[in-house]
C-alpha cells in the first residue's frame, strides 16, 4: 500500500524542540534516532537528570 503525504504531514517537523521551544537543527535529528522532538542539549540533560 502506498500512502501520499500532504504538505501538512511535514509540518509538525520545524525543528522546535519540545523541551525548551528553541529551533535547532539536532531536534528533525533526535526525532528520527528516538522518536522525540528535542534539541541535543535537553537529550543531554533528560540522559544525566531523568526526572
Amino acid at each position: 500500500m502506498i500512502k501520499k503525504f500532504k504538505k501538512e504531514d511535514f509540518e509538525e517537523i520545524n525543528d522546535i524542540c519540545e523541551e525548551c521551544k528553541k529551533k535547532n537543527k539536532s531536534v528533525s535529528q533526535n526525532l528520527i534516532l528516538t522518536g522525540f522532538k528535542i534539541c541535543e542539549s535537553c537529550r543531554v540533560s533528560k540522559t544525566v537528570f531523568p526526572v
